[in-house]
């Protein structure tokens, strides 16, 4: 029997992987996620739109080092985005906003570890900054919708 926890363990993540796969893929079969996902980007929009402002503020008129103004400009925009999305995106007012509130920031979080990574890698490639934040922003926004539609406000 050895391997057999190995084995267990493997065949239990991939069905929770294949689970997932096919949860997404059911759901862009239906128009109100299409919506969602249009709603979504434009809250997202917004809240580009305040993380580089204040990216900027800080990395450029305070010097701030560029990962740090990262985390101060995600702060910022990810307040921004909870209270647009939970009210305008998946009308989710009717949850618990605490509850919420912290599955949409550890789902942030792990948009943010994908922003940082790729905001490094643009800034040590040469890469100016400010463009590499926004590159990098909008690389990391597809975790961000996903985990947010399958698990904060589900």
């Amino acid at each position: 029997m050895n391997g057999a926890p190995e084995t267990a363990a493997t065949t239990r993540a991939a069905d929770w992987t294949w689970g997932l796969i096919r949860r997404i893929h059911l759901g862009t079969r239906e128009p109100a996620n299409w919506v969602q996902l249009f709603r979504f980007s434009v809250v997202g929009g917004s809240g580009y739109v305040v993380n580089l402002v204040v990216f900027a503020l800080l990395s450029g008129g305070l010097g701030v080092h560029h990962i740090a103004a990262a985390v101060g400009a995600f702060c910022v925009a990810v307040s921004n985005n909870f209270l647009l999305n939970r009210h305008w995106t998946f009308d989710a007012g009717d949850g618990h906003a605490g509850f919420q509130a912290a599955r949409f920031l550890a789902v942030s979080v792990g948009g943010l570890a994908i922003n940082l990574i790729l905001l490094e890698l643009l800034v040590s490639s040469g890469l100016a900054e400010l463009p590499a934040q926004a590159v990098a922003v909008a690389l990391s926004m597809p975790v961000n919708f996903i985990g947010n539609k399958l698990w904060t406000f589900d």
